[in-house]
């Protein structure tokens, strides 16, 4: 499939029509799906529809937007007005929300169509979109192993070329983690420069959504489509989008690049990883960046601290599923009876673990204790980020600490699974961008991600250096194709 400003552009002068180009998404849908399980629901009626509408506005005249027929896939967190919005957990059986998410009507206004809902971890916890009520998603580029998580159905989808673009959420690296792990652009924005309206919270203070395409340029679009003020979030930041497109040619020439020797150096990064964050870095330092050794001392404590902080505020958003207002009820003879058979029904075990690790850290006499302890980490790793942004404007590091491994390899250990976001954590809790793009292969011959890091606001500089890591990314190997930071092939 064309990337998606390809197919943007072609729609846009009549060369191509939306509906040929939904028809074509949905059919590779259908002819893949049933093997790697990516999409929950297929909108293909609604999309065919969304598809006609901008044919008929290209043919009256109009311009129908920046992304005017691409195809998009959306992670089943995000509220679709009249279509189902599981999580992936049977405790919203049956629930259709009376909204569309802010982002979902901004992709509509910029041309997008959506296709699908797909598949995640349940209620976005997880690192392998095996935490699913309706079955794992596979990675397209070996069926045996995991895509990733928790934006794995997203992620699967764009990697294996049902659509263009994907959206994501990214709590603890559940946008990156997949991409690097399926060999994808995965961003995650500042905290704020998205809105959350409509996203199903797991964690409020970490949760933004972001673009997972197949090219730097596409997820810088999209990025541009989706971003800026949002009233009904108030946690949305009032900063007027840059243009992010525009500068991505601009190079690195002078650009000061920390290489985050805490996260290369991290427990259980693996020696080809390694090997492809280290090439990437060489790609850096030819292309004129001034590339030294960076440190950001308290990012070791980051999986600690995200593991108290992310499950706390998990057990007081998910209270709300109670068998009244949402989705599943079980019945029983009291309420108090139902809510809990309601509950121990409708959620999986790895929510219920972080529920119940989430209320234990806020209890009485050990909110200090764990939870009041990772709030001051959370602020020593911003306070670290901070000093080296004064010395640096960009950091660099792996993505995830291996490539994909096999489905059930780590189901039965939690902390194992755990840490897989140890390098992507950090920039949730400082509420910095980070993007993952596709650099290679490891010595299985699957993808490896390598993540750019930059202060809060400087997606611009940040998707210059991730456009210049695109150009230098090995090409051809496990049938990874490279492209230019425009979106076209070298």
């Amino acid at each position: 499939m064309s990337t998606a400003r390809e197919i943007a552009e072609a729609v846009r002068s009549g060369g191509r029509s939306a509906r040929e180009v939904v028809d074509e998404s949905l059919a590779a849908i259908a002819a893949r799906n049933g093997e790697l399980n990516a999409f929950l629901t297929v909108t293909a009626d609604d999309a065919r529809a969304a598809a006609d509408d901008i044919d008929r506005r290209v043919a009256a005249g109009e311009d129908p937007g920046p992304l005017a027929g691409v195809p998009v896939a959306l992670k089943d967190n995000l509220c679709t007005r009249g279509i189902p919005t599981t999580c992936s957990s049977r405790i919203l059986e049956g629930w259709q929300p009376p909204y569309d998410a802010t982002v979902v009507a901004r992709l509509a206004a910029a041309g997008a169509v959506a296709v699908g809902k797909t598949n995640l971890d349940e209620f976005a916890m997880g690192s392998s979109t095996e935490n699913s009520a309706f079955g794992s998603t596979r990675n397209p580029h070996d069926p045996a192993k995991v895509p990733g998580g928790s934006s794995g159905g997203s992620t699967a989808a764009v990697a294996a070329g049902l659509c263009p673009v994907g959206l994501g959420s990214d709590t603890g690296g559940s946008i990156r983690q997949p991409a690097a792990l399926c060999g994808a652009v995965g961003l995650k924005p500042t905290y704020g420069r998205v809105s959350r309206f409509g996203l199903v919270a797991f964690a409020s203070s970490l949760d933004q959504i972001g673009p997972i395409t197949a090219t730097v340029a596409d997820a810088a679009t999209v990025l541009e489509a989706i971003a800026g003020h949002d009233p009904l979030d108030s946690t949305s930041i009032p900063e007027p989008v840059p243009d992010l497109v525009e500068g991505l040619d601009q190079g690195i020439e002078g650009l000061r690049i920390g290489v985050l020797r805490e996260l290369l150096d991290a427990d259980g990064v693996a020696s080809d990883v390694k090997a492809r964050t280290t090439e990437a870095i060489d790609a850096l330092d030819a292309a004129g960046a001034k590339v030294e050794e960076a440190s950001v001392p308290a990012t070791v404590y980051g999986l600690s601290a995200y593991y108290v902080i992310a499950p706390a505020e998990a057990s007081s958003n998910l209270a709300r599923y109670d068998g009244v207002r949402y989705g599943l009820r079980v019945d029983a003879p009291t309420s108090a009876e139902m809510n809990e058979a309601t509950r121990t029904d409708g959620f999986g075990p790895e929510v219920k673990r972080r529920i119940m690790l989430g209320t234990y850290a806020l209890s009485a006499g050990y909110y200090d204790a764990y939870y009041g302890k990772a709030q001051k980490v959370r602020t020593l790793i911003i306070r670290d980020f901070d000093a080296a942004y004064d010395t640096f404007d960009l950091l660099v590091a792996p993505t995830s600490p291996t490539t994909a491994f096999d489905l059930g390899a780590k189901t039965a250990d939690p902390l194992t699974m755990y840490l897989n976001d140890v390098c992507t954590i950090p920039s949730n809790l400082a509420g910095h961008p980070a993007i993952s793009v596709p650099f290679g292969t490891g010595d299985d011959g699957l993808p490896v991600g390598v993540q750019v890091l930059a202060p809060a606001l400087a997606e611009p500089t940040m998707l210059r250096a991730a456009a210049v890591l695109e150009a230098a990314a090995p090409r051809g190997a496990g049938g990874l194709r490279g492209r230019g930071p425009q979106g076209t092939a070298p």
